[in-house]
């Protein structure tokens, strides 16, 4: 019995993967995709935006999204389950699409393809992993680990163990493809110092593609990598038992509507501005307007959309960031 080829798709917070993911979804050209969407922390986003768009490739119940931590620290609990019922549905699949949580090592998961409920059904056609061009140009995750190491022997004030470049450093070691993502919003002239650093970081033979959030199916799915097979090689940061991930928590917050646009972008770029707060996405509400507005908030970067007036998704944000950031500090923000 062939295998049904999995892409998980992978990189750091507010990357692209979503916006990547419902591109696929949209050019599906005919294949029947199953989609896992995994969210850090109780409360989902991005599963609603990938049913928005999966009519061509999906039926009902093939977009699954789990919100109970990150995928890597709940293979037992979660995936297994999940990939079991998908596998076992009356029509075949073409392929299988994993979104993990930005904060997810890819290590963990590909280890699970081992697991004889899914070994014999599921194979890993390829890790994609999505790099944020803008967040490198402007110095918010670091590529070269060296550099940083001498920095912090320097300065004895800085962190030994940053966990940004640590589970980033992680998602790079896995990868079989790299896209470089809002590479529209960086000079051509830093695009090619960002590649060359990335070479330096990547196994030899990794292709980096730059996207401005659209790619045909063809370059993300068909890999063929096996990479369940080469874990050996993609030998990250984290150790066998180490990828829990006590660096990091969420909150989900429920504001009042604002009273304009430009007023619910002040508050996100207020909270985005906080210390440790890496992530702001969800939901919110304008007042005297009948759709609710999509919030996108990472680094200092917020992008507002309205939703269809028909919109069904629960209108609250979920803000990520490093452990101990202040959450009444971000609600008061939030809250105008």
């Amino acid at each position: 019995m062939s295998r049904v080829p999995v892409t998980v798709l992978t990189g750091f917070l507010g990357a692209g993967k979503t916006t990547l993911l419902r591109s696929l979804l949209t050019q599906a050209d005919g294949r029947r995709i199953a989609v896992i969407v995994n969210e850090f922390g109780d409360a989902g986003f991005d599963g609603g935006l990938v049913e928005e768009c999966a009519a061509k490739a999906c039926a009902p119940g093939d977009i699954v999204e789990l919100t109970n931590g990150c995928i890597c620290c709940t293979v037992a609990d979660d995936f297994i389950p999940t990939m079991d019922k998908l596998l076992a549905r009356d029509r075949p699949l073409d392929a299988i699409v994993i979104e993990t949580s930005g904060l997810a090592l890819p290590q963990p998961l590909l280890k699970a393809f081992d697991w004889p409920a899914v070994r014999t059904r599921a194979t890993v056609d390829g890790v994609v992993t999505v790099v944020d061009a803008l967040a490198l140009s402007e110095g918010r995750v670091v590529i070269d680990e060296d550099a940083v190491a001498a920095q912090r022997a320097e300065d004895d004030s800085l962190d030994h163990d940053d966990p940004i470049e640590e589970v980033f450093e992680d998602q790079l070691a896995c990868a079989d493809l790299v896209v470089l993502s809002k590479s529209d919003l960086v000079s051509p002239a830093k695009l090619a110092e960002i590649e060359a650093r990335l070479k330096s970081a990547l196994r030899p033979g990794i292709n980096i593609v730059r996207s401005k959030g659209d790619l045909m199916p063809t370059v993300l799915i068909g890999l063929n990598a096996a990479a369940e097979d080469d874990m050996a090689a993609r030998a990250g940061h984290h150790g066998e038992d180490e990828h829990d991930h006590d660096d990091f928590e969420s909150i989900v917050v429920t504001p009042s509507a604002a009273a304009s646009v430009a007023a619910m972008r002040a508050r996100v770029d207020k909270a985005l501005n906080l210390e440790g707060v890496l992530r702001v996405k969800g939901h919110a509400r304008i007042a005297d307007k009948a759709a609710p507005i999509v919030v996108q908030g990472v680094g200092g970067r917020v992008e507002l959309a309205f939703a269809r007036p028909d919109a069904k998704q629960a209108e609250h944000l979920v803000v990520i960031g490093l452990k101990g950031f202040d959450g009444d500090a971000v609600r008061r923000a939030l809250a105008g």
